[in-house]
């Protein structure tokens, strides 16, 4: 098949001054890769035989998921329909399909449908009679190939909702070399004593010789930045005391993420908007008893000083698994454990850096999933001026010594401090992490005795490796879309402390 291809390809060259490989798809009735083999065949041959030069051309083509809007409707439609004309409750609606959620916020943002909380519950009605599905006609339009009416803005937008994707597709434009001729000659490659003794090898030739090819280069493993910045988080750590918590538990149940840090049940970090919830298993069941009726009580009914919240706590709610949003929930586990050890409690330090998940909206500096670096320490008397002593010693070593703390509200800590740091290539404040003093209510339920206090700090990874790598958008750090190149070739981190 190969050299039948080769000699098309030259016979076609001969009567035509440029081509382009592409163009050579219809003619050749040929596999656009295959002709590009022949071509690379024919150079590498002959390189004098070809010139070529190589292009590219963009085309737009739809997804899957924008085949799914044309043959379904887009999914602010698909919400709006599933409204009916009475009204329907909004987790119902976010049944009715698997992108109820994007459809909901998009029929919302048209103005198509509204919420009424004017009953109880509040339900989703229709605001307008009908609609037209512009999203979908439009996308028709594309696939049918009249594209020129469509804005670059509308297809970037479909581009963006994953409707949509740009294709790059490579090709070469075709010249005659300075040596061009429909017949392929083999390339000598080697020189035998029987081409030296008859003088053949003067009418022959040979195929040149590349003496500065260095060879393939050995394949070898690569840290990422942030293993890189971890290590020495780590070693700063270990330097300090701290023995690291054990964090390989990624689903965590609701009581040890939530109501072991003394958050209310109808806090809104629950809510599935900005926590990700596990359907199989979607319940826990082993639970210390006792423990878990005193932090029943004291949020129900108060205790330790404090009134608690006053609600109907429900044990159903502390079951659901989710996928942990901080490894403070790591820190509940180990505390309980150093309150209820054999001895007794004794004073302790510990860290951990793992990976915590929220449902975040993704931008330069917030991601769904992302690197959580966690101390605490607990000990007989440490007030509010011990954390903010530590944090700046602890951040010293990371080399970050502009630093501002501000007043926050966490329920499991009191007082509470948010901490920012400023980055250079941002040119402001960022926030790169949360601290505090747990509260009683969660402490004493635990066994920890009351003249213990324990203070905590938590931060991301992420943020002070974009500091130490001079990265403005956590999406180059972390995600589908991160050059690996930048992965190979960064620097050994080095923190100045």
């Amino acid at each position: 098949m190969q050299p039948e291809l080769t000699e098309q390809l030259l016979k076609y060259l001969e009567n035509h001054e440029k081509i382009d490989t592409l163009d050579l798809v219809p003619i050749f009735n040929e596999d656009h890769q295959k002709i590009v083999g022949a071509l690379k065949s024919i150079l590498a041959t002959d390189s004098d035989l070809i010139n070529s030069e190589q292009t590219s051309r963009k085309t737009w083509e739809l997804t899957d998921e924008g085949k799914f809007v044309i043959e379904n409707g887009s999914h602010e439609a698909s919400v709006y329909y599933a409204v009916p004309a009475d009204g329907i409750p909004q987790s119902e609606l976010m049944k009715s399909s698997s992108n109820a959620k994007v459809g909901f916020s998009k029929a919302m943002s048209h103005g198509w449908i509204f919420v009424d909380k004017s009953v109880n519950p509040p339900l989703v009605k229709r605001k307008i009679d009908s609609i037209d599905d512009i999203v979908k006609q439009q996308l028709i339009k594309l696939s049918s190939g009249t594209k020129n009416d469509i804005p670059d803005n509308v297809k970037n937008e479909f581009k963006k909702r994953k409707l949509l994707q740009e294709v790059v597709t490579k090709s070469f434009i075709l010249t005659k070399g300075p040596e061009f001729s429909t017949s392929l000659k083999k390339l000598e490659t080697d020189l035998t004593v029987e081409m030296l003794a008859t003088g053949l090898w003067k009418d022959l030739k040979f195929k040149a010789y590349n003496f500065d090819a260095l060879g393939a280069p050995p394949e070898r493993g690569q840290l990422h930045p942030l293993m890189k910045v971890r290590t020495e988080f780590r070693q700063i750590f270990l330097e300090m005391g701290f023995s690291e918590m054990p964090t390989n538990n990624y689903v965590e149940s609701s009581f040890w993420n939530f109501d072991a840090l003394f958050q209310p049940q109808q806090h809104p970090a629950r809510d599935a908007h900005d926590t990700f919830f596990v359907s199989h298993p979607a319940k826990s069941h082993k639970f210390p008893t006792e423990y878990l009726e005193r932090v029943k009580t004291v949020h129900s009914q108060g205790g330790y000083g404090s009134q608690g919240y006053g609600y109907d706590w429900k044990l159903e709610e502390a079951q659901k698994n989710l996928l942990r949003t901080h490894t403070t929930a790591v820190s509940a586990r180990m505390l309980y454990k150093l309150a209820n050890q054999p001895g007794g409690f004794k004073p302790a330090k510990y860290f951990s850096i793992d990976k915590v998940f929220r449902n975040e909206t993704l931008d330069a500096t917030h991601l769904a999933e992302f690197h959580q670096v966690e101390g605490v320490v607990a000990d007989v008397g440490l007030t509010l001026g011990d954390l903010i002593g530590t944090l700046y010693e602890f951040f010293k070593k990371l080399g970050i010594t502009e630093l501002e703390f501000k007043p926050a509200y966490n329920p499991y800590t009191e007082p509470s401090m948010e901490i920012f740091c400023f980055h250079p290539g941002l040119n402001k404040w960022i926030e790169v992490g949360n601290s505090g003093v747990f509260r009683p209510e969660m402490l004493l339920p635990m066994g920890i005795p009351e003249e213990v206090n324990i203070i905590a700090w938590g931060l991301s990874l992420e943020r002070p490796t974009m500091i130490k790598y001079g990265l403005n958008n956590i999406r180059d750090l972390v995600g589908p879309k991160v050059d690996l190149k930048m992965v190979q070739d960064g620097p050994i981190c080095r923190l100045n402390r």
